[in-house]
């Protein structure tokens, strides 16, 4: 399957993303009043295999969220099949295109000053029971190193409070370190904070990279054309033109707040909640008709998915040069984000260990925990990534743990270094690798007792035996079972 891939891509917006999932029957549009302080979240919660669009919100509003709700959906944004869109953002992420200036776009439709717009009246949901209040996921901030106004679009939670200001959450990255630097001259920092566009530029947010590489410049490399820029109306910042939605403002140095608990992508309330920096907001645009962009957090939500890509993407590339070029599959990371698998197939013993070493030494301070298995494992169904440690580790060879390790802040598990909103924030633990590859093919006859299972005649079909009675239990079977993929599906 070839990504559309070029030219027209300028002009992906949150508009084209809607009518793509419409078209691929991954849309569930909402008609009944919803509430998103009550009701919403719940609502996306349980929608993990389709995109919803609420249509009947208070104020006017629309809403998109679960898009994408799972992986399925994001190999649909870059048009590949899933199999092959880790390699595919890989490849991309070494295509880096400047954005481009331009003088008008729709996100200039509706201009509303400091007084004029009311946060409070955003459709903007309650993820958890035990949330501090309603919180933007969505929110893809831009902010500027002041040396050298290098630009930088990462996420951030913005919990509401009050028509024209929210708490954020600053996990100790490259916006943190903007921040700092603010914060050391005494000055506030300014921030325009878009949300609502096609999800290429969300997984370009997601995207780690080096401190001071414009993350707009991977947006257009996933998209293969420049994104459109245009000035803000009341801070020195530049946000995509065909945006949904822009909230200008300035975050104050030396100021903390009370901020969260937050339904987190860990599946936990636990991490981030303290006295955390605030943002005062000085200007509202948007398109006459904008619709609002809500992210449910929680493990395997669309947060998460949001950031699985760019980060196996990311460790992939790193790990194609590894010992001279392995035989490299695919990445992919697991629910929690904490942990990743990576499928290859061994060139000799120990090469498994060699590339989690550097799996586990990214780009990323996430990955804890890193697996490798065979070509054979289906990566995409956690059943067989445990049943290959289960049968092909002996534990005492093929797990090493790595003790005294910086972690990231967000993981509850290891012990907390500082508190957030403070320059010490950390997480010190450890990590582990598990080797679960069979031998390697040059030693046959070890790599011949690790060989699956297969039926005979793999290509018969229950549908085509079942009786007719019995069709619609058949048709309603996961594609995805143990042993799919030997079956040649």
């Amino acid at each position: 399957m070839t990504a559309a891939w070029g030219p027209d891509s300028i002009h992906k917006d949150m508009r084209t993303w809607i009518r793509e999932l419409d078209a691929a029957g991954e849309l569930i549009r909402i008609d009944k009043p919803v509430d998103p302080l009550t009701q919403m979240g719940s609502l996306l919660y349980q929608s993990r295999e389709k995109a919803l669009l609420f249509e009947n919100l208070a104020h006017g509003w629309r809403s998109l969220g679960q898009a994408p709700a799972n992986f399925r959906h994001a190999a649909l944004a870059f048009g590949a099949p899933q199999e092959e869109v880790v390699p595919l953002i890989a490849q991309r992420m070494g295509k880096l295109i400047a954005p481009q200036r331009v003088e008008y776009g729709p996100v200039k439709e509706v201009k509303l000053r400091q007084g004029e717009f009311d946060l409070t009246q955003l459709p903007v949901h309650v993820a958890g029971r035990l949330d501090g209040g309603p919180v933007i996921g969505s929110g893809l901030v831009v902010t500027k190193d002041p040396d050298t106004g290098q630009r930088n679009l990462s996420f951030h939670r913005l919990q509401i409070k009050g028509p024209d200001k929210s708490g954020i959450l600053l996990v100790p990255r490259h916006t943190w370190k903007n921040y700092q630097k603010y914060q050391a001259r005494n000055e506030p920092m300014p921030v325009a904070i878009m949300i609502g566009h096609h999800p290429l530029y969300y997984m370009a947010a997601a995207t780690t990279a080096a401190y001071g590489l414009d993350e707009f410049e991977i947006a257009g490399g996933y998209l293969g054309a420049p994104v459109p820029l245009v000035k803000c109306e009341t801070v020195d910042l530049e946000v995509p033109a065909n945006a949904e939605l822009v909230l200008e403002g300035f975050i104050p140095p030396h100021v903390r707040e009370d901020e969260g608990p937050f339904s987190e992508f860990q599946d936990y309330y636990a991490t981030g909640t303290g006295k955390n920096p605030v943002v005062n907001y000085t200007c509202m645009t948007r398109r006459h008709d904008a619709i609002f962009k809500n992210l449910q957090n929680g493990s395997e939500m669309e947060g998460c998915v949001f950031h699985k890509l760019p980060m196996s993407a990311t460790i992939f590339r790193r790990l194609k040069d590894v010992g001279g070029g392995p035989n490299l599959h695919n990445v992919m990371i697991l629910p929690g984000i904490f942990a990743l698998v990576v499928q290859m197939t061994p060139r000799a013993y120990g090469e498994a260990k060699n590339l989690l070493l550097a799996a586990l030494a990214s780009e990323y301070q996430h990955p804890k925990i890193a697996i490798a298995v065979d070509a054979d494992v289906d990566i995409f169904n956690p059943n067989e990534v445990l049943w290959a440690i289960t049968t092909r580790v002996d534990p005492d060879k093929d797990v090493v743990i790595i003790p005294g390790t910086h972690n990231h802040a967000m993981d509850a598990s290891l012990q907390e270094l500082g508190a957030p909103g403070t320059g010490l924030w950390q997480r010190f633990g450890s990590k582990m690798l598990i080797d679960a590859t069979a031998p390697p093919p040059a030693d046959a006859a070890a790599r011949a007792n690790f060989e699956r299972i297969r039926p005979l005649n793999p290509q018969l079909r229950l549908e085509d035996f079942a009786a007719a009675g019995s069709m619609d239990i058949v048709r309603a079977l996961s594609p995805q079972f143990f042993g799919s993929r030997l079956l040649g599906r």
